[in-house]
Formats: structure tokens, C-alpha cells, sequence
């Protein structure tokens, strides 16, 4: 397949995952809601006259709409809320050498790409990193940390730049932004049901009085609904506790090969996969964590920045689990790259 047919087919499969990943919360959290209610339905329908019956999914309607503004705000502020994250402050007038470089090349690598150029943002960080986030190529921004200016070269930096060019151009970064702003919201959501159950009591014990009221019908209902009501109770309550850890699994299953198609677009814009290589070295040599870019926004770096050991790892734990591959592969593939260019940039040496 071509270079264009590649492109093509991973913007295309970027997009499909992007709507099944705003599908699957949305139905993830209505199963929350209606499994609930039916619950409910079921503990209370047999009481008595008086008691309280749950008959309206109420539930069920709260947390699918719930769900759906916060796959609308995930996506609205997904990427004003990474960068916020971060610290990050937005080169607009570079005032210093090096602030001045930066903006060159990332101008330098829109026009090789063939995008329009990102915002740009530097984010306050002595560790080496950078993200890219946005809707698509005209929402997009690049963000760096300080410590990649000072410690890569210009063709470095360059290098870096374009493999997050890279991304944008994939539509990486719209899979990349919904799943750090969905993951963050479930999390919090996911604390607060955590204390919920955990230190809160029984979470049905609200609707135990109408329920009591009428002890005898507890006897009727017995046998198989019971078993029912149950085994529901028990899937609702793990998929609570649950929630904040598949959303997580889901942003730490979707990065190692876009990395690798990253990379190889990297070589393409700057003609010199070697620069990437070199950057790549420093990037792992480099102290880590950064510590201004949380473990959210993980996947959408150019390294770990919390610096787990699981990416150093091949095999199917850490292609499960891992979010980046592991650099010596990433380094070494640039290299091979590189060495094979090296014969046709020069006259008659084949």
C-alpha cells in the first residue's frame, strides 16, 4: 500500500475508533443508569401499598445524559484542558534565541507536512517530552518542554516536531484528546463512587425502608429472580469500580503503533531519521518523570513521561498495557532508516 494509502487508512481507522469510543462510554454509562434502575425495579416492586416503587428510569436518563455532555465536553475543551494540565504557556511573540528556533521549525515542519501551522506551547518541565493535541489540523498544538530546548540540537528538535506533526496529521491527536479528557472525568467520577461504596454504607439502603415494609413479599419473589437481582447487583457494582480502570486500559492499548507510524512520518518531513534517533537517546537518557504532564495525558507523549518500565518490554503484557514501544526498537528501526538512505545520497556508490 502507498505512503497516501497508509495515511488515509489510519485517519480513517482513527476516526472510527474515536466514535466507537465516544459510542461505548455513552452505552458504558447507560448500563450504569438502566442496570441500576432495574435493580431498583426489581427490589421494589413487590412492596406494598405506600412503599416506594421504582418505576421510572431515572437513573439510567441522568447518566446517559451525563455521559453524553461529557463526551461533548471532552470534546470542546479536551485540548484547552491537557495543555492546562501541563502548565503550559503559549508562544506567541518568542522573545529569546531559543524560543525563536522553536517557532522556526515547527513553521519549517507545517510546510513540509503540508498543514497549517499548530499553536505553539512550552511547557515549564526540566524533563525532555512533547505532546501534540487538538480536533484536527487547523485546531492542533504542539507543546514541548523546556527541557527539550535546552538539550536537543536544532535538527533534534526539528525531529521531534515533525513526528508530532506526525500525529496531527494522522488524526492521532483527536483519538489521543478524547480518551485523556474521558479518562480524567471517569477517574473523578470513579473516586467518588469508590467512597461511595466503600465508606458511605449500603448504596441501597435508601430504598430499603419500602422495601421492608412488606417482609413477606421478600419470600414470594424468592428462587430464581432473587438469584437475579443478585448476580445484577454484583456486575452493577463492579462495573462501577471498574469504569475508571477500562478507560484506562482503553488509552493504554491504542498508542505503540501510531508511535512507529509517528516516527517513520518524522523521517519523511525532515528527510533525516538519524536526527530522530540521536533525540530519541537523549529523550531516554534524560531523568524522567516529567512531572507536568500526568498520567492521563500519557499516551499522547512522545516518551512515557512517567517513565514505567513496562515500555522498555515487548510481548503481548506490554503491547497490552504499555503505552509507548520500547525506545531501543523505536531508535533502532530510525537507524535502519537511516543507513539505508545513506547509500543513495551518494553519487555512484551504487
Amino acid at each position: 500500500m502507498s505512503e497516501n494509502g497508509n495515511l488515509f487508512a489510519q485517519q480513517e481507522a482513527n476516526r472510527r475508533r474515536s466514535r466507537r469510543l465516544v459510542i461505548g462510554f455513552i452505552l458504558f454509562f447507560a448500563w450504569l443508569g438502566f442496570g441500576g434502575d432495574f435493580i431498583f425495579y426489581e427490589y421494589t416492586k413487590g412492596a406494598g401499598p405506600g412503599a416506594y416503587h421504582h418505576v421510572v428510569p431515572f437513573f439510567g436518563i441522568i447518566l446517559t445524559i451525563i455521559a453524553a455532555s461529557m463526551a461533548w465536553w471532552a470534546w470542546t475543551t479536551g485540548p484547552k484542558r491537557v495543555l492546562w494540565s501541563t502548565g503550559a504557556r503559549e508562544l506567541t511573540d518568542p522573545q529569546t534565541p531559543q524560543e525563536q528556533q522553536l517557532d522556526n521549525v515547527v513553521e519549517e515542519m507545517a510546510v513540509a507536512s503540508g498543514l497549517p501551522k499548530p499553536k505553539i506551547w512550552i511547557i515549564p518541565d526540566a524533563d525532555p517530552n512533547a505532546l501534540a493535541t487538538g480536533h484536527d489540523a487547523n485546531t492542533s498544538s504542539i507543546a514541548v518542554t523546556q527541557g527539550l530546548l535546552d538539550l536537543c540540537s536544532r535538527d533534534e528538535l526539528q525531529a521531534v516536531v515533525a513526528h508530532e506533526m506526525g500525529h496531527i496529521k494522522n488524526l492521532d491527536v483527536r483519538l489521543m484528546t478524547q480518551l485523556a479528557a474521558l479518562v480524567g472525568a471517569v477517574t473523578l467520577i470513579g473516586d467518588g463512587v469508590g467512597r461511595m461504596f466503600f465508606y458511605g454504607g449500603n448504596p441501597l439502603g435508601g430504598l430499603g425502608g419500602g422495601r421492608r415494609s412488606s417482609g413477606g413479599d421478600r419470600d414470594d419473589r424468592g428462587g430464581g429472580n432473587g438469584v437475579l437481582l443478585i448476580v445484577l447487583l454484583v456486575l452493577w457494582i463492579v462495573s462501577w469500580i471498574l469504569a475508571p480502570i477500562i478507560m484506562r486500559l482503553m488509552a493504554l492499548g491504542v498508542s505503540r503503533d501510531r508511535e512507529y507510524l509517528a516516527d517513520a512520518m518524522s523521517a519523511q518531513f525532515t528527510r533525516n531519521p538519524l536526527s530522530l534517533a540521536t533525540a530519541l537517546g537523549k529523550i531516554e537518557d534524560a531523568d524522567a518523570p516529567t512531572k507536568s504532564i500526568k498520567g492521563g495525558a500519557a499516551q499522547m507523549c512522545i516518551a512515557d513521561p512517567t517513565g514505567r518500565h513496562l515500555n522498555s518490554k515487548e510481548g503481548k503484557v506490554a503491547e497490552l498495557f504499555g503505552t509507548h514501544p520500547p525506545m531501543a526498537l523505536r531508535i533502532a528501526r530510525l537507524k535502519a532508516m537511516g543507513y539505508q538512505a545513506q547509500p543513495a545520497a551518494i553519487p555512484g556508490s551504487r
